[in-house]
């Protein structure tokens, strides 16, 4: 990514961190939404769980960033299956409307209610007056800079950070793959299917149900427990309905379902963040100095428009289009560009003409 990137300007460690993370978190969603069905508006609430839990085990344990990945799984699946049992009574837009309560009553616990745990609007971050058990224990020193977490002696800011982030991407992949072509996906697809139609057989739809959800919610506890990671800090902010509304987004983006869609969803949608979001006029008009200076100035007010603060309508006129003209997102896209180059020369009318004459050909008496 550090080289194949670079001519779009995306090669640097921070944005690949987010491509890796929400990457994670939207193959996670793609769990319970491409295979089940079930959209869900409250997954913003395991991101925030698994932050929060990372932070604090740095600050009880110590820096080192598997404990804090560990317990951040641990806890948000137990917060997705406490939410899970309920929400998952009802389906449909009841059971979206539900997650989306839930997802919200956790933000405004974590904002006001929860201060002692949260710290509220500020946000939690590692002091060095932390208890930092196990550090203490092994003498482990942080010198005086800013706390940092690390893993077997590296510190996880800049490439480490990312390279650690994408380790953690290749396994999340992996395991969603054979989750995808297990049999226990194979019921998750029966559900998304026809559920009514699989309850008549006897076989009950809840437990696989609640199991997906679970599993989705480890996925968004590992990735909001990598955003603590590459920056010891969490804030009510990770769990509000936008973020939610996010990972939607990438996951229909690049293709509800599949196993690489969602993370080019999610790519795309941090790459339009990061770097259509930092064009300015000045940037505008540099781009367009070929232009007669009247022109310039035209041609920089209407691209203005979608890019700096206007970065959002932009992706909003993109996932229009992919949505009317791409219903299976960017991966449908990409099938027909495939089978398009698989096509021989031969694969048009003249092998349409070529079956009807087979058709119409009156076989041969046998010898």
């Amino acid at each position: 990514m550090p080289v194949w990137l670079a001519p779009i300007g995306a090669a640097y460690p921070d944005l690949m961190q987010k491509f890796a993370i929400f990457g994670i978190f939207a193959v996670g969603f793609n769990i319970l939404f491409g295979l089940t069905g079930y959209l869900s508006f409250g997954h913003a609430a395991f991101l925030g769980v698994g932050s929060y839990t990372a932070v604090w085990t740095f600050k009880l344990l110590g820096m080192n960033a598997i404990p804090a990945i560990l317990m951040s799984i641990v806890f948000s699946g137990v917060f997705a299956l406490a939410i899970g049992y309920i929400s998952l009574r009802r389906t449909g837009i009841y059971f979206s409307i539900l997650t989306l309560a839930f997802a919200q009553m956790a933000y405004n616990l974590a904002y006001s209610v929860l201060t002692p745990i949260t710290n509220g609007e500020t946000g939690l971050r590692v002091l060095r007056s932390d208890p930092r058990l196990l550090d203490h224990l092994f003498g482990v020193n942080q010198g005086d800079g800013v706390l940092l977490a690390r893993v077997f002696g590296f510190e996880l800011h800049g490439y480490a950070g990312f390279y650690f982030c994408a380790v953690m991407l290749i396994i999340a992949f992996y395991v969603a793959i054979r989750i995808t072509h297990s049999p226990f996906g194979m019921m998750l697809k029966a559900v998304k299917s026809n559920q009514n139609r699989m309850n008549y057989t006897g076989l009950s739809s809840r437990p696989y149900t609640l199991a997906a959800f679970i599993i989705s919610g480890m996925y968004a506890g590992l990735a909001g427990g990598l955003l603590a990671v590459t920056d010891p800090l969490a804030g009510a902010e990770r769990m509000q309905w936008t973020a939610s509304g996010e990972v939607v987004l990438m996951t229909i983006l690049g293709g509800a379902g599949t196993l690489i869609g969602p993370v080019l969803g999610a790519a795309i949608i941090k790459y339009f963040e990061n770097i259509f979001s930092a064009f300015n006029d000045a940037t505008l008009h540099n781009f367009f100095s070929f232009l007669p200076e009247g022109l310039q100035d035209v041609a920089a007010s209407i691209s203005g428009l979608f890019v700096g603060e206007g970065w959002q309508l932009t992706l909003g006129v993109l996932f229009m289009l992919i949505v009317i003209f791409l219903p299976g997102g960017i991966m449908e896209g990409i099938r027909r560009i495939g089978t398009l180059f698989r096509r021989g020369p031969g694969s048009g009318a003249e092998q349409r003409g070529a079956r009807k004459g087979d058709a119409g050909a009156v076989p041969a008496p046998a010898e």
